[in-house]
């Protein structure tokens, strides 16, 4: 009998849930709340989804210290967040204020500030705006939308309208 309709999922065991976990794990870092719900999806019951947690854990699929470090390194680099944004998320991903705060350390200042002052220079000349008040207040609109923090951006807004 086929059950593809609305709502329907297959209920797998935990021997036939490990090997797609493990290449769930494998494909890129996850954090322990994301595999914890892909296993719940299987219908697997709590004592199933915490042991096989564990054995992913154990084997080197899962580490919430790593998962931080790319979440981390790949919203920065490729989506240009600030810090508060990717706290945010990290913390969305239930991971631990220690693992945050080395992630977040392990941007550097420098390449952060770097960033911000790329963005805010690229932004600046697209923003339509009646008067410099307006171009500024959208531009730092746009920042906090990005997740970062007051302070860098106003050093970086200050340097944009002071050279241009």
């Amino acid at each position: 009998m086929d059950h593809e309709g609305k709502g329907y999922r297959k209920t797998l065991t935990p021997s036939q849930a490990k090997p797609k976990i493990e290449k769930y794990c494998d494909y890129q870092e996850r954090s322990h709340q994301q595999v914890k719900r892909k296993l719940r999806g299987y219908g697997l019951s709590s004592l199933d989804t915490d042991l096989l947690l564990v054995e992913m854990m154990q084997a080197n699929f899962l580490n919430e210290e790593r998962f931080a470090m790319a979440y981390a390194r790949g919203k920065f680099k490729i989506k240009g967040w600030g810090k508060v944004k990717i706290k945010q998320g990290l913390k969305r991903e239930g991971v631990g204020e220690n693992l945050i705060q080395q992630a977040l350390a392990s941007l550097g200042l420098n390449e952060y500030l770097k960033t911000l002052d790329t963005l805010t220079e690229k932004k600046w000349p697209l923003i339509k705006g009646a008067s410099h008040i307006e171009k500024v207040f959208k531009l730092r609109r746009y920042l906090v939308g990005k997740g970062y923090d007051f302070e860098a951006i106003d050093r970086a807004i200050g340097k944009v309208t002071k050279s241009g």
